[in-house]
This record gives C-alpha cells, structure tokens and sequence, in this order.
C-alpha cells in the first residue's frame, strides 16, 4: 500500500473514532468553556440597584417537601396525585391567588388507555399583560429505571427532588409573592405528565408542557409570557447548576441575566459553564415563543432511583434558587 494511502486511511479512522467518541462524551467533558463572557449581561437592569432577595425560609421550604412526599407516589391519573393537587391548591388559595385547572386527556404508547391529567396554574396579578413564568413538573416517574436491581424497578418511590422539589421551592416562595415588588404578572405552572414513561423505548415525555404550550399558541391571549424559567432537581446537597446548553440556544439572554445576578449574588451554586443538554418541559415553551430555561442538577446521583427521598435532599439548593429568582422578577423592567 502507498504511503500516502496509508496515511489518509489513518487520517479517516481518528475522525471516525472521534466522531464516535463524541457521540457518548458526556457534557461533563466538554464543559469547562465559560457559558458566556462575564460582560455580557452588564446592560441588564442597569438603572436599578440590586434588589434584596426575599426572606425565604429554608426549614419551611423542606417541610413543605416532607408533606409532598409523605402522600408518596404521585404518578399522573392516580390517588397520590389527586390528593397533592388538592394539597397544592389549598395551600395557594389560603395566600389568596388564583387557582385553575388545565385539564386534558393523554394516551401512552405502551398504555393504550386514556389518562386524565391536569396542570395546576397559579396566577399572581393576574391583570398585568406582561408575565413571566416559575414551572417545575409535578408528576413522580412510575418506574425506579436507575435502580440497578431491576427487580426493585417497580417498588414505590416518592421522587424528592425530582418532582417534588420544584413544587417545595414554589410553595414557599408563594408566601411571599404579595410583598414582592415586581412589575409583571407571575405564573407558576405545574406540568403533568412529564415522565408519564412505562417503556423507554415507546413512551412519549412532557404532556403537560406541550399541551400548555400549544394551547397558548392556539389560544392567543391578550397576555404575552416574556420568559420561563423551569426547575427540575434543585434540592440536592452540593447543588451545581451549570448552563444547560439547550437554554442557552433558545434563551441566551434569559440565562446572562440570571447568571448575572447569581454571581452578584453570590449564589456558586451557578456555574458559568456548559452543562448536559437536556431534554425537559423548556423545549416546548421555547418552541411557543416563550424564552425559556432550564435549572436543573443532573450530578444529583438518587436521579429515578428509591433513594431520591427529602432525607438526601438540602436546603441549599432551593435557597440559593429562590434568591436568584425573586431578585430577578425584582429588576425586570
């Protein structure tokens, strides 16, 4: 074989070989670079002083995730949920806000039988065209498919931080929405349906968040939602927040800002690097022209296991969320 022969098929084999090393590098890999220069935001709220945070209460925060998983599993169209939707929505109307229902029917692939399902909507000055959006899924996974025992697969599990920690943050952070001085209307969304998911192979994600979504295109109201900032997983020890990379395309802007004031903050929680790109309740909200991002701590290593209970849960998480948050609804213009 001629030299130069030899060496092209070398050349095509590394780039054979590195394109199949990239397709299972994990984002971990390739995270290091900065997400986005430290200067990029500066023109953000530029008028305003920093806000002060709200007074969020930790140890209410995580009683609240205790009484959310005390219920125990909360799958779509079963008892558990019912009885948390009934939880949820006693507990925003004693604030004195708006509660409503989305309902809608869904089918599952590896199901074949229609399901109920419901996202719950909180509305706070529900008068105010401008609005913005606080979401999390609320349904808990059926399955512990991380389980490495497959025989515990199907054994209950109360899903802590992964569906019950967003609801938690949201609960407590609706003590304080009336105090809160911002200038746009706040929705806080619970999607149904989320990991709705019996077969991995055949089973379809995110009802909810696509039917909301759609039905805010259908529907054209006379609101317009600015932004949408999910939460899924907040509540692990050591939280780490990186930017996930799908945010970042469809919301560049959106995540400046908040990882602008997380730093002035001091909120290290965030990290300003590339994190995994994750598929979520954000796609379809950014798909409806809703610039939306994803907080979520894909290090948390109970993730669909039956260790995922408030017992491995922190405060640390959520507190350093919920600064972000109010502190950012505070500077919106």
């Amino acid at each position: 074989m001629p030299r130069w022969t030899f060496g092209i098929l070398l050349v095509a084999a590394a780039f054979l070989a590195l394109g199949g090393y990239k397709m299972f590098m994990t984002s971990s890999t390739r995270a290091e670079a900065p997400a986005f220069t430290a200067t990029a935001a500066e023109g953000f709220a530029a008028d305003r002083a920093p806000a002060e945070p709200v007074r969020f209460d930790a140890k209410r925060a995580m009683s609240y995730l205790e009484q959310i998983c005390k219920i125990g599993p909360r799958m779509s169209a079963t008892e558990g949920m019912q009885k948390q939707q009934e939880m949820v929505k006693k507990h925003f109307e004693a604030l004195g806000t708006r509660v409503q229902f989305q309902k809608f029917a869904a089918r599952q692939a590896s199901r074949g039988q229609e399901v109920e399902m419901a996202n719950l909507i909180i509305s706070w000055y529900p008068d105010r065209k401008r609005r913005v959006i606080l979401c999390s899924h609320y349904d808990t996974r059926p399955i512990a498919d991380q389980e490495e025992n497959i025989r515990k697969w199907h054994e209950p599990f109360v899903s802590a931080n992964d569906g019950g920690s967003g609801v938690a943050l949201l609960m407590e952070l609706g003590n304080h929405m009336k105090a809160l001085k911002t200038e746009v209307g706040v929705d806080f969304v619970f999607f149904d349906g989320e990991e709705y998911i019996f077969d991995k192979d055949r089973d379809k994600y995110f009802f909810g968040s696509e039917y909301f979504a759609k039905a805010y295109e259908n529907d054209r109201p006379d609101y317009q939602y600015k932004a949408a900032v999910l939460l899924d997983m907040i509540a692990g020890k050591n939280p780490r927040f990186p930017v996930e990379q799908h945010s970042l395309t469809a919301a560049r802007r959106l995540v400046e800002d908040l990882w602008t004031i997380a730093a002035e903050l001091k909120c290290d929680a965030f990290l300003n690097r590339m994190g995994e790109d994750v598929l979520d309740d954000h796609i379809a909200l950014n798909h409806a022209g809703i610039p939306a991002v994803d907080l979520i701590d894909f290090s948390y290593p109970h993730w669909h296991r039956l260790s995922d209970v408030p017992a491995n849960c922190s405060t640390e998480g959520m507190t350093q969320v919920a600064r972000v948050l109010t502190a950012w609804l505070e500077r919106l213009k």
